[in-house]
């Protein structure tokens, strides 16, 4: 039998992501490697639209060591996605090219409907999500994807560049927050998001599922407190309950950055932006009157993966 060895990667606005997964002739996938790395890609340029010199450079530091990982798993082919950050900026298509000219592979940027549809995939391979309604959501640093689906459709999905790294850029001038701040992104996002909240009140969700970045990070803490390591199990879905989401959001918006670094589960990277993610998330919970929230460890790279699968079987 013929085994494929490909590497996908995922080029996002903060983490950059890397997944080396074995196929077979039956479409039949075992994940021998996920790394992921801090690029903060956005740092320093997205709300201006450009790649700052100092992120250009840690995105190809970075992409060097996922080819050393490569090279040790003998790998077939590459698949790379660009969001957010390289789709904005006037200068991420030069970054596209200077990284096929050193390592040999294309980047595909994708736009923020294609971005949805694999997170999307991604997050059902995760969990079953059942019959009901749900709405997805994917905080990144560049966008945020909204898909309202339920197991078996997608009845409604949109990107927004709204993203944690352009939320603080825009609403985060003093540490800590002050209310004035947190009631300025709660006024942004109602004006912003108002195609989300028609779709809401059309579909009626009532459970909010959360992929990647500053849901990792809650549940990382949550589990901390309680005395285990989410890295220690490779379970593909965690609850959040709302009480345990607001305990944090009370705890963490009246901190510094110090206080907050030095909560156990909280990396350097989302230190800041998860401040801004918290009054995001509390958004949507209020204004949308979630009832649930549960949290996907897939996302983006695992959506590339089922659709490599059902290519195979088709």
């Amino acid at each position: 039998m013929n085994r494929h060895r490909i590497a996908l990667i995922d080029l996002g606005t903060n983490t950059f992501h890397l997944m080396i997964t074995e196929i077979d002739d039956y479409g039949h996938g075992n994940v021998l490697l996920k790394f992921k790395a801090p690029v903060k890609l956005g740092k320093g340029g997205i709300s201006s639209g450009e790649i700052a010199p100092d992120a250009w450079a840690r995105a190809l530091i970075t992409l060097e060591a996922f080819q050393e990982r490569m090279a040790e798993f003998r790998v077939h082919e590459v698949k790379a996605t660009a969001t957010s950050a390289m789709r904005n900026a006037s200068n991420g298509p030069a970054l596209a090219r200077e990284i096929k000219q050193t390592f040999g592979y294309d980047i595909e940027i994708i736009d923020g409907d294609r971005e949805a549809e694999l997170i999307y995939l991604g997050v059902r391979s995760a969990m079953d999500l059942g019959l009901e309604k749900n709405l997805i959501i994917d905080i990144g640093g560049g966008s945020v994807e909204f898909i309202i689906a339920d197991r078996k459709t997608i009845f409604w999905k949109r990107s927004f560049e709204i993203g944690a790294q352009r939320l603080l850029d825009h609403f985060f001038k003093h540490d800590p927050i002050p209310e004035p701040e947190i009631a300025a992104e709660k006024a942004f996002l109602l004006q912003k998001l108002a195609p989300l909240s028609e779709a809401v009140r059309k579909f009626q969700p009532k459970t909010l599922i959360g992929s990647s970045g500053t849901f990792d990070t809650l549940c990382d803490m949550e589990a901390l407190k309680h005395g285990y390591n989410r890295l220690e199990n490779s379970r593909s879905e965690w609850d959040l309950s709302l009480a345990s989401f607001y305990r944090m959001y009370h705890e963490i918006l009246p901190m510094n950055h110090l206080q907050r670094l030095a909560i156990p589960g909280m990396i350097e990277m989302r230190a800041d932006m998860i401040v801004v993610a918290l009054v995001l998330i509390d958004f949507i919970l209020e204004e949308y009157q979630m009832e649930r929230i549960r949290v996907s460890g897939y996302a983006l790279k695992e959506g590339m993966l089922q659709e490599l699968l059902a290519m195979k079987t088709a």
